[in-house]
């Protein structure tokens, strides 16, 4: 493992090294063949690595993004894309799917359309060929809209990661793709006979937009992709349609997989008990007492049964890890990101085979000092019949000194 890890961090280096040397202004081809030598693979995370380890060592945002057209040939077909069974983007109506669809009909938008009429623009500046071209370009104002579903939904859940570095940089190139194409629209408009002129910045516009194509498909999705749990996508497709779409809409609303509990409770025979109470060993309370009590409670619980379901969660005021109710009936490892799932999977695998009872963890999140914890729940019997995490912070308690026996004021 030790030498995976420095293998990795030696890579890091390596990529910062190119990136400084095209800074310092060296060509992306006096630095390919040193690439090709040291770098067998380049990962989206490693490039997300990279560019935040260069903003922390101070180099400005405006820097990286100055550079990121040509680090992207640089890294154009290195990258090595990470497969995974049922692929988010494979699936009709996830965000991803409906970012990728939409690239597609890009694409087909640049290639069939926009960039035959700019080189009719060069043959002849006629004003059928101006006026075409317009229109082209009016069209492709509208990709502002996949800009910024991405910039207003994607980004701030990457963010909340820690994943700062490619979202500050390619906002910065949507904002000079918008500018290229209001730049090539308001030249058509002003047309004085510049054809050259006219036909390079639209270039520029398009080799723009291709290159931010690639750069979603080959380090943003996937990198969100890895990052991002399930609950965090349903947020961002709910909040899509109020954005709007590029040229190609969702047929279909994505719909997780979730378990109706109501009516899987029915089926199995529970029901509530007579006269609104519910019986105890120890005693009978209503539905409404057991919810506030719970809610009252100076700790956060979540309960997933034994299915791996999650079936409730409590909502006290001060809630750390805000819980969306979209989770009841969702199967517990949809609800983490890809990269921590499997630790949710394995304190769950213990418990059901017994070998655990309990596990700890202890987080610094700002000013709090959170303390997880996951219990087995059992029965009479020892029988497994799911996990509760009681999750608080523990600051205030650590900081107790010395007595207190009187009322406070």
């Amino acid at each position: 493992m030790s030498e995976f890890i420095n293998n990795r961090e030696y890579r890091q280096k390596v990529l910062k090294e190119i990136i400084t040397q095209l800074h310092n202004g060296k060509s992306v081809e006096e630095v390919k063949p040193q690439f090709e030598k040291l770098i067998e693979g380049v990962s989206a995370s490693e490039i997300a690595e990279m560019e935040q380890a260069l903003i922390m060592e101070g180099l400005p945002v405006e820097e990286i993004q100055r550079l990121c057209d040509v680090h992207a040939a640089v890294f154009k077909g290195s990258i090595e894309e990470i497969h995974k069974p049922n692929k988010p983007e494979d699936i009709p109506g996830h965000p991803l799917h409906t970012f990728k669809e939409e690239n597609k009909e890009i694409e087909k938008l640049l290639n069939s359309r926009i960039k035959p009429h700019i080189e009719a623009l060069r043959k002849e500046d006629t004003r059928e060929n101006i006026s075409t071209l317009t229109e082209d370009f009016k069209e492709l104002l509208g990709i502002d809209r996949h800009y910024s579903r991405k910039e207003n939904l994607l980004f701030p859940y990457l963010e909340k990661y820690g994943i700062t570095a490619p979202p500050k940089v390619m906002w910065g190139v949507d904002d000079e793709i918008r500018a290229a194409i209001k730049e090539t629209l308001s030249m058509l408009s002003d047309y004085s006979g510049n054809k050259e002129e006219v036909a390079n910045k639209a270039d520029e516009a398009v080799n723009k937009v291709s290159e931010m194509i690639f750069k979603e498909e080959n380090i943003l999705f996937p990198m969100a992709s890895d990052t991002l749990s399930e609950d965090e996508w349903i947020a961002i497709e709910q909040g899509s349609d109020e954005i709007g779409y590029f040229l190609k809409e969702p047929k279909v609303r994505w719909k997780p997989a979730r378990v109706n509990i109501e009516q899987k409770a029915a089926e199995q025979g529970e029901k509530p008990s007579d006269n609104g109470y519910i019986k105890f060993e120890t005693g009978i309370l209503t539905p409404e007492e057991i919810s506030a009590m719970f809610n009252t409670l100076p700790v956060d619980i979540t309960f997933v049964d034994k299915e791996g379901v999650v079936k409730y969660f409590s909502q006290s005021r001060d809630r750390i890890f805000v819980r969306p109710k979209t989770v009841i009936g969702r199967l517990v490892k949809n609800c983490h990101p890809p990269a921590s799932v499997h630790v949710v999977e394995k304190i769950i695998e213990d418990f059901k085979s017994g070998r655990k009872d309990h596990e700890d963890f202890w987080i610094k999140m700002k000013d709090k000092y959170v303390f997880i914890r996951y219990f087995a729940v059992r029965n009479e019997k020892g029988e497994y019949l799911g996990t509760m995490e009681v999750t608080q912070d523990i600051k205030p308690i650590q900081e107790i000194t010395g007595e207190k026996r009187l009322l406070s004021e």
